[in-house]
Parts: structure tokens; C-alpha cells; sequence
């Protein structure tokens, strides 16, 4: 079956510019517009800061991908929005987490597919199988990868560039007790695959919604078996980590429990339970930002408390 759904693929597609800076219901935002960087294309950041954030005081961070959706559904294509500012000032002031601090990274419209598709699984498929996926439509007209996948530089980004600017700039706990990382569907892969590719770095992950399939496509794909080889072999240590998944019911959702049940078979595995790992179904959601946010004050609460 091969299904596609051009406006949940929308969602993630919007192109960095001056945008105008979001509106927020709680804290302030700074954004570092078009920061640069040497190994991928550059982008907006955009920086969430609680109530009373002082310099006095220091703060965990949350580094979230698809940062043009997170905190003002005026500004984004569909109305939607995941209410980051809303569920963290709500959670500060109940006491709930940690002081924290939110970097929300935009996505870079074409090439989000390219920056977020975790490279080592892809370079575990056959080579005839990785062509065939480069030379993949989107909707059957742009291309799905319009350059090859680059999701180490992505990550290489974040850890050697983005992270030291945050942390020389803002009053942050710097190791890795106080750094997460998290997103959904392509977001929730390399989200994943930072924890397990920079175990030293992210203590936690939260990946909601992840989108196991890679493309869209589920049958006779073998890019979910690609990212199982890869997790049972990189998982980091779960005494050190935290990792949330989730996943909802409708539109794309209804996709992913099997995939994620294998992956849960691997967690298992590497003894991960408890405070350091969770999955939860969440019945008749769909794959959308408004799915997100009602259940956002969970992962949060699991990373941050």
C-alpha cells in the first residue's frame, strides 16, 4: 500500500526568511536569524526564554527540530502550532521540570528529508535501494531527497556549532544531564538518532510520532528493519539516558505501531524501563501539530521532571 499526504508533508515545508518572530504566551523568543553554519545551510533559531530568566540562575535545554512550528500557529501554514511556550510555563510554574530553556531549529523547507533521514540506517540499505529512494518524488513532482542525505552534518551542526553558541550566550547546565533533544515524525528520527550517535552530549530524547517508514511507503520497505539493525547495535546506556516515543492512531499514525512495537522489543532488550524509557499509543490522534500539543506536557514532564 502506498499511500501520500501532501498536506502533512506541507507542514514541514516552509522556507526560512524573515520571518516575522513569534508570538508567545509565556516567556520571550530571541531568534538568531539565518545562523550560519559550515556544514549544512543556514536557518533561523529561535529561542525560548522563561519568565524570569536570569543569568543568576541555570537552565537545562530542550533542542527541538521544526522550530517554525512550535510556538505561534499565526505563523505557520496551517494554523497549528505545538504550544511549546504555553505547556513549558505552565509546567515551570506548577514546579512539574526543571528550569529550561528551548531552541527550536527551523527546518530548511526541501531539504528537511535530506537533514533529519538518520544517515547510518540509510547506509545500511542496499545501494540499488538507496538510489531508488534519492531519485523518490514528493507527491509525484519535487524530490523527496533533493540532495543526498546529510543528517551527520546536521547533527554535527548541532553538537559543534549551535550547542557552544547556546551555551557561550545563554546560562545553561552544558553536560549531557541537562541536554535533550526532541521532534516529531522525521523529527522524532534524528531526534533518536542524536542520543544514539552523541551519547555524551543528549542525556534524553523525545520522539513523538516517529515516522518509521522513512518515505511513504509500508509495503516491502525495509528502511524499518534498517533503523532496527541500527538501534539494537547504537543504543546508548540506559542507566545515563531517557527516550519517549509515542504514537497516535489516524491519518500516518495509524503507520507506526508495528514498526514501533519492534523497536520496543529492542529496548527491552538493552534493559531499558522505567524513568529511563516509555511508549505510549495515544488512541484517535493523527499526525498533526494540534495531536502534539495536547499530549506535549507528557515527554516534558518524562525528560525534565
Amino acid at each position: 500500500m502506498r499511500l501520500f499526504f501532501p498536506l502533512l508533508l506541507l507542514a514541514f515545508m516552509q522556507t526560512p526568511g524573515m520571518a516575522q518572530l513569534p508570538r508567545v504566551a509565556s516567556g520571550t523568543i530571541q531568534r538568531l536569524e539565518q545562523f550560519p553554519s559550515s556544514h549544512i545551510s543556514a536557518r533561523n533559531i529561535d529561542i525560548w526564554l522563561p519568565d524570569g530568566y536570569t543569568p543568576s540562575k541555570k537552565y537545562a535545554v530542550l533542542y527541538m527540530h521544526d522550530g517554525q512550528m512550535l510556538f505561534d500557529s499565526a505563523a505557520t501554514w496551517n494554523g497549528q502550532e505545538w504550544g511549546v511556550d504555553e505547556t513549558m510555563g505552565t509546567l515551570l510554574r506548577m514546579h512539574k521540570i526543571t528550569n529550561c530553556i528551548v531552541v527550536g531549529i527551523w527546518n530548511n523547507g526541501a531539504t528537511r528529508h535530506s537533514d533529519y533521514f538518520p544517515q547510518k540506517p540509510f547506509e545500511l540499505l542496499p545501494k540499488s535501494l538507496q538510489d531508488s529512494l534519492l531519485h523518490e518524488k514528493r507527491n509525484g513532482q519535487n524530490p523527496l531527497f533533493p540532495i543526498p542525505v546529510r543528517s551527520d552534518l546536521y547533527l554535527k551542526f548541532l553538537v559543534t556549532e549551535l550547542k557552544p553558541y547556546i551555551d557561550s550566550h545563554f546560562s545553561t547546565r552544558k553536560d549531557r544531564k541537562h541536554t535533550f533533544v526532541a521532534g516529531s515524525s522525521m523529527g522524532g528520527l534524528i531526534s533518536l538518532y542524536a542520543i544514539c550517535e552523541y551519547p555524551d552530549v543528549f542525556g534524553g530524547a523525545a520522539c513523538l510520532s516517529t515516522h518509521w517508514p522513512g518515505t511513504f511507503t509500508v509495503e516491502n520497505n525495509p528502511v524499518p528493519a534498517a533503523f532496527e539493525q541500527y538501534v539494537n547495535t547504537h543504543l546508548p546506556s540506559p542507566s545515563r539516558h531517557r527516550i519517549y516515543f509515542d504514537y497516535g492512531t489516524a491519518t500516518l499514525d495509524a503507520w507506526y505501531e508495528p514498526f514501533q512495537r519492534r523497536i520496543d522489543a529492542v529496548m527491552k532488550q538493552h534493559k531499558y524501563k522505567g524513568r529511563h524509557w516509555t511508549t505510549r499509543k495515544f488512541e484517535g490522534a493523527d499526525h498533526s501539530e494540534r495531536a502534539w500539543r495536547t499530549r506535549l506536557e507528557i515527554p516534558f514532564v518524562f525528560l525534565l521532571k
